[in-house]
């Protein structure tokens, strides 16, 4: 098949191009932006499906505001690559996602086209309420949109900040991009003709009117008002969100163009809050991801006409698998074990689970807080809860993590997925700082395997414990090692001591053990498997400070409070004096890039490794014997 051309789309540079094209252009430039898209991620991998879904939207969107000067603010970021390859960034789609290239997600400091840097869920409205009154204290005349899914319209958080809109005048257009909820039949021509009408000035004007005639008379308003949340129930599901003091419009298909145009024209004209409700579908134009959107959400490398995904050759089982199959064959045995996930079904590997044990998965949505209370109220009575979920979504249940679970000493299991460094997705989804998050927190028992059969045996150990207990693996494959069918329990607190050297020892805390391997096998230094950061091994760590003069700590966590902190503050309270070199990740957040240039850049492959300890060992050569105070390096 001929490789598409696109004669609209290249001549579009940025927005104020595209706003030039006559209106009846705007379907053959959404056509040949969607096919530029598919044959651009079929290369690069990365986010298809949801972007398929807004090409439409995006390019009414640009066109009928005036960006970068009027704010559109996207949820999570998933369906901005139509957005980007519109915003100047067309020719640089082949850099998405590698190391020094496009950002999967908006990035403010990439282009002023995004106006807010998002990764995480559900937090578009609160921050496009922020830019909307900051533009309304500075008298601007700036239209803020925000863009939210119904996924990321389960959250919490996008409920709070609608509460707080609507009881505000606040310039701001939220689009909820509908692609799988209830209310979705409600699309057809009635609906988009009512859409235009209800957007329009004259209906505005009339029901605003009306509002206030009625007012005075308390009788004949409530009649008025409950007459016509009953006529609009019957045609537009927006009830709730009038009643959170939104002007609600809607639904409108999201993939008419024209009536997303003239919807969006007279959305514009109006003030104060306004909900556009519009119904797409995920992987729009693409039949293999409109087959299966799941799949296609995040790819690798395809083929832009079939569909077909490249695969690689098996390596061994992911860290999510082992993880996967333990999970079932643990709840086989036990039959209190529940698994809990906030929307992360198979990105956490709970796709057989749900299925063997539907009556006992949990998926709460987007809504990490409410899966870990969740989590504690079935923890209170007996039940057995294994909460999955990434690192990165674990920062956001932090108070919930302290008070409901550790407070009260309660025994929920976290399977802390996509720990440490995760490559192409970037510093938005970097599991940076669990360790150090977590360390503080009384009653946390907190462990990191090394390999893949180890994570099915500290995921055994976290499971009979009587009290909160984490387990953190990467993403990706481990060492390769053979995975057991095992369900037994690891001795708590006990690490392993893997190689003796000479005056060097490495103590390994987790998935890192491979690099330190081959460091520690160039310098004929010890090494130790630590497994557990809390509690520690310390008569381990007393025996290695006893037999050495040097010790290194190695984590895929920041450096800053991590596992090397925790063997710091231990030998200063055992009152040991030995030179200790902490190696983690740097204190600022990591572009993306592949894991291994990720872990090269942080100095954290084996060669990093030697480098960072040889110019240790260098710079304290003359001071071993006369220094008094433990010497800390980060």
């Amino acid at each position: 098949m001929s490789q598409p051309t696109y004669p609209l789309l290249n001549l579009i540079d940025d927005p104020a191009q595209l706003r030039e094209l006559p209106v009846e252009q705007l379907d053959q430039l959404a056509e040949e932006l969607r096919q530029y898209l598919i044959h651009t991620v079929s290369d690069t991998g990365g986010h298809l499906a949801a972007g398929l879904g807004t090409v439409e939207l995006t390019v009414a969107l640009h066109y009928v505001f005036n960006t970068p000067v009027d704010k559109l603010v996207w949820d999570v970021g998933h369906q901005t690559y139509p957005h980007k390859i519109l915003t100047g960034r067309r020719d640089q789609m082949s850099s998405m996602r590698k190391k020094g290239g496009l950002s999967g997600f908006p990035k403010r400091d990439e282009s002023p086209y995004d106006a807010f840097g998002v990764g995480h869920s559900s937090t578009s409205i609160s921050a496009a309420l922020g830019m909307a009154l900051a533009a309304k204290k500075q008298e601007k005349d700036t239209q803020v949109v925000a863009v939210i899914g119904d996924g990321a319209m389960t959250a919490g958080m996008a409920f709070e900040a609608l509460n707080h809109a609507g009881d505000l005048d606040a310039n701001l257009l939220v689009i909820l991009n509908d692609n799988d909820m209830s209310i979705s039949p409600n699309v057809g021509a009635l609906s988009n003709h009512l859409a235009r009408i209800l957007s329009g000035s004259l209906y505005s004007s009339m029901r605003e009117g009306s509002r206030k005639v009625l007012s005075v008379m308390p009788s004949v308003w409530e009649l008025a008002k409950k007459t016509e949340e009953h006529m609009k129930g019957m045609v537009v599901p927006g009830t709730l969100f009038e009643e959170l003091g939104f002007n609600y419009i809607g639904p409108v298909d999201g993939h008419d163009i024209n009536t997303l145009v003239k919807t969006l024209k007279n959305l514009s004209k109006l003030k104060g809050p306004r909900f556009l409700h519009i119904v797409t579908k995920k992987g729009k134009g693409f039949q293999p991801a409109e087959e299966n959107p799941c799949t296609y959400h995040g790819v690798g490398k395809f083929h832009p006409e079939s569909g077909k995904l490249e695969k690689s050759a098996p390596k061994g089982p992911t860290y999510t698998q082992v993880f996967s199959d333990w999970l079932c064959d643990m709840a086989a045995k036990d039959e209190r074990l529940v698994g809990i996930t906030p929307a992360m079904r198979e990105g956490s590997g709970l796709v057989k689970f749900s299925e063997l044990h539907p009556d006992r998965y949990f998926d709460v949505g987007i809504a990490e807080q409410h899966a870990v209370t969740l989590a504690a109220g079935l923890a209170c009575e007996g039940v057995k809860p294994v909460v999955a979920i990434y690192s990165t979504f674990l920062q956001r249940a932090y108070d919930q993590l302290i008070h409901d679970v550790a407070l009260q000493n309660l025994p929920v299991l976290f399977a802390i997925d996509r720990a440490g460094v995760v490559g192409p997705d970037g510093s938005t989804h970097a599991g940076s700082f669990d360790l150090s998050y977590m360390r503080c927190i009384p009653n946390m028992m907190i462990m990191a395997p090394a390999d893949e059969n180890e994570c099915r045996q500290l995921l055994s150990t976290g499971f009979h414990h009587d009290g909160p207990a984490a387990v953190r693996y990467p993403r990706g494959q481990g060492l390769g090692v053979d995975v057991t069918d095992s369900l037994d329990p690891l001795p708590i607190g006990k690490g392993q001591q893997q190689r003796d050297g000479s005056s060097v020892a490495i103590l390994s805390f987790g998935s890192l053990l491979g690099e330190a391997t081959q460091a520690a096998d160039v310098m004929n230094a010890s090494l130790a498997n630590m497994r557990f950061i809390k509690p520690l091994d310390e008569e381990l760590i007393l025996q290695l400070a006893k037999d050495h003069e040097f010790l290194v700590t190695i984590e895929d966590n920041t450096a800053l409070g991590g596992a090397g902190s925790a063997v710091n503050e231990f030998l200063l309270n055992a009152g040991i004096t030995i030179p200790v070199l902490n190696l983690g990740l740097p204190d600022k957040f990591l572009a993306h890039g592949t894991q291994t240039e990720v872990l090269a850049e942080a100095e954290l492959s084996a060669d990093g490794i030697i480098r960072r300890v040889e110019a240790f060992l260098h710079a304290n050569s003359q001071v071993k014997h006369t220094t008094q105070t433990p010497l800390f390096r980060v």
